[in-house]
């Protein structure tokens, strides 16, 4: 009896225990933060498409900064052409970019980078600066030399164009204005594909630097439609942009957690993440959209360069519009685990945090729940811990929730999200062939290094601006080349770095430069000659 009673009692403790065991929560797994904040705005007029600029804010998203897994644009938008006709299918072809952090960045840290990001058609190629491209295959180049360097005064490093180290909201302008750089050709690659003359030119308004910085070849464009000739004439070369674009920012890898506790309620944990914070009112983080005509600037270029008075490069803001905005606004953001179908992932509830806001209206913000979020200075942190619920039409929800509310068994709150360097990236490296167009006719001078903010070393020499390898590898003769050589010079002679371009902001300070990414050319080489990056590595630590 007493034999079969103790059997019993060692059974029920094993049960107890299996029991146990089973119902204790796993360890937390890996999962991401990914969506897009929407920003609407007035449209304008079609006749403003010469091209736009803006001001952004430049911060860290995230606390520390986590690895090349972690990607965000900052806010930013997407540059079309306006179709000629019916618009064509399955013809994606703009210029994107921006501010951010992108899974190829080598040399990261919690400091945005800037890049140009053109899009050829579809993706065949990419183009984010002189140098970077689609890869790294400079045997089967695509986009690599499809931006060609313009100013005489910046270094366009390949992994992306530096900000100061520690800029904290500040804001960035730039923007994208055709310069009649080039001339229209009727063939390329010994075909019948014409090739227009716009040379989309980029534009910085920073804190340490203001002007035209680089362009996109035209040629970047239109060379897929050699073997698309029912798409010529439709892309960037030679149609007209339009001004009623999206902006946005887009988040493809916040890094999070997610666990279950042993009722079966599943919580997620957020990588710290920032915004900046201007008092109750918000910081700004999107101001002075503007779009432009082709009076503008174009024509006064165009003027000038066939023999008329010279221009200043000062844009006419009398041939602009600025796009309006309201307090409204949405957001896309999602957690889930890697491996969830799309339409299994849930939503965060972020307008329980964040009301979008017309600070005035040329100027987007935020503003904060201080319920919700934690205020410092000069950032705010977003909420961190999240438990799934569900709306009010049943569906799927993160709500956020207090550190405390999170049940101990979930191992959330242990979790970290620590700072990654990336200081094993290789370097990036550029043809070394003694007959290679990086080294006939070469540079005028260099080899020189500059160490960056971000703790790479940069090679760079002095090209003769039609000599840089992004010229000798187009589909462009001698003369062609050397009217484009004029025509820079002339630029060079006139347009200085002391003066504005872009119509400055009305609000907020300006973020600069890396101030390593600025130069002086040597003395000679002030006029027509531009510096050329041929390697970025990693400096010693």
């Amino acid at each position: 009896m007493l034999k079969r009673w103790l059997c019993r009692l060692l059974g029920l403790a094993i049960v107890a225990q299996t029991v146990s065991v089973s119902s204790a929560a796993e360890p937390p797994k890996k999962g991401e933060m990914a969506g897009y904040l929407l920003v609407p705005h007035a449209r304008v007029d079609p006749g403003y498409d010469a091209g736009f600029s803006m001001y952004v804010a430049a911060w860290p998203l995230l606390k520390d900064y986590p690895g090349q897994r972690f990607q965000s644009g900052l806010f930013g938008t997407w540059m079309f052409a306006q179709p000629k006709g019916t618009k064509p299918q399955k013809a994606y072809s703009d210029i994107e970019g921006g501010l951010g952090w992108w899974r190829d960045t080598r040399f990261a840290t919690e400091t945005p980078k800037f890049i140009m990001g053109g899009v050829a058609l579809n993706f065949v190629e990419w183009a984010n600066g002189p140098g970077a491209g689609k890869g790294r295959n400079w045997e089967n180049p695509a986009g690599h030399y499809a931006i060609a360097q313009l100013s005489p005064w910046v270094l366009w490093p390949p992994d992306g164009l530096n900000l100061k180290q520690g800029t904290s909201g500040e804001l960035f302008g730039y923007g994208y204005l055709p310069l009649p750089l080039a001339t229209a050709k009727t063939t390329m690659a010994g075909k019948d594909v014409p090739t227009g003359d716009q040379c989309w030119t980029l534009f910085l308004n920073s804190g340490n630097f203001k002007g035209p910085v680089t362009f996109f070849l035209p040629q970047f464009w239109s060379r897929p439609t050699v073997d698309r000739p029912d798409l010529i004439g439709q892309f960037l070369d030679t149609r007209p942009s339009d001004p009623n674009k999206a902006i946005q920012m887009e988040t493809q890898h916040v890094p999070a957690y997610l666990a279950t506790d042993s009722k079966g309620n599943s919580y997620a944990r957020v990588a710290p993440t920032y915004f900046p914070q201007n008092g109750k009112m918000g910081a700004p983080l999107i101001h002075r959209v503007t779009a432009y005509r082709r009076s503008a600037l174009w024509d006064g270029v165009k003027g000038w360069f066939d023999g008329g008075k010279p221009v200043s490069g000062t844009i006419d803001v009398e041939s602009s519009v600025v796009q309006t905005f309201e307090s409204k606004g949405g957001a896309t953001w999602r957690i889930y685990a890697p491996d969830t179908d799309q339409k299994q992932r849930a939503p965060l509830a972020w307008n329980s945090f964040a009301n979008p806001v017309a600070l005035d209206s040329w100027t987007y913000g935020y503003q904060w729940s201080s319920e919700a979020v934690t205020r410092g200075d000069p950032f705010v942190t977003l909420p961190e811990y999240y438990r799934l619920d569900k709306d009010r039409n049943g569906k799927p929800l993160w709500v956020t929730i207090r550190p405390n509310e999170v049940p101990a068994e979930t191992g959330l709150t242990k979790v970290e999200f620590p700072r990654v360097r990336n200081s094993r990236q290789g370097a990036y490296v550029t043809p070394e062939e003694a007959k290679s167009i990086w080294k006939t006719p070469g540079p005028a001078a260099g080899p020189f290094e500059r160490k960056l903010g971000d703790g790479s070393v940069v090679t760079y020499s002095w090209y003769r601006f039609a000599d840089q390898p992004a010229l000798r590898h187009a589909d462009l003769t001698d003369a062609e080349r050397e009217a484009m050589q004029k025509r820079v010079e002339m630029l060079h002679r006139n347009w200085t770095k002391d003066r504005e371009y872009l119509p400055p902001p009305k609000v907020g300070t300006l973020a600069d430069l890396d101030p390593a990414v600025l130069v002086t050319p040597p003395k000679g080489l002030e006029i027509g000659y531009v510096p050329i990056v041929t390697r970025q590595g990693p400096g010693q630590e």
